[in-house]
């Protein structure tokens, strides 16, 4: 018995790209503060392009805390979002078109964000990983940690708790 053929790797990334691009869309927050995220294999990175409009004190200048806040939290629940799909996607369970016509599975919500401000960010792009540190059936705990120019030096950091989605939802199943 032959075992069947593997998918060519091009088909698995575009694949994993459109499920992606669906989840960062279905949050138009993200799009106000130009944020994108670059996927290598199940880890993600958020970036915030540097934008005018994000600038909190123009005499330094300095990012707003609210963006960076904002950020941070983006940065969480899609990493998050991403570590729950991405066996969901890689088995086939989820498909990117539907995803990408919206309908995607409920997400987690924010219980309660904590940031720390550790230096002014500068007026240029901004980037964040997020690690979670704990995720289960009902809560789960992320840290999130945002740098410019070096990784060793963030400007900013944070713990988040969310609410794990509970039982299925019409948008959980795909129609016939």
């Amino acid at each position: 018995m032959s075992r069947p053929r593997p998918e060519p790797i091009q088909v698995v990334k575009q694949r994993r790209d459109a499920a992606l691009a669906a989840l960062v869309a279905s949050v138009p927050y993200i799009q106000f503060l130009n944020i994108s995220f670059d996927r290598r294999g199940d880890e993600l990175t958020g970036q915030m392009n540097f934008d005018q409009k994000l600038i909190g004190n123009p005499f330094l200048p300095a990012l707003h805390g609210g963006a960076t806040a904002a950020f941070l939290e983006m940065t969480a629940m899609m990493a998050l979002n991403w570590m729950h799909l991405w066996p969901k996607i890689e088995a086939g369970e989820l498909d990117a078109v539907d995803m990408a016509a919206g309908r995607l599975p409920r997400q987690p919500k924010t219980i309660d964000f904590t940031v720390d401000y550790l230096r002014s960010g500068l007026p240029r792009d901004a980037y964040a990983r997020a690690t979670v540190a704990r995720s289960g059936r009902r809560f789960a705990s992320v840290r999130v940690e945002a740098w410019q120019d070096h990784k060793d030096r963030p400007f900013a950091q944070a713990v988040g708790h969310f609410l794990m989605p509970q039982g299925e939802d019409k948008r959980d199943v795909k129609p016939d």
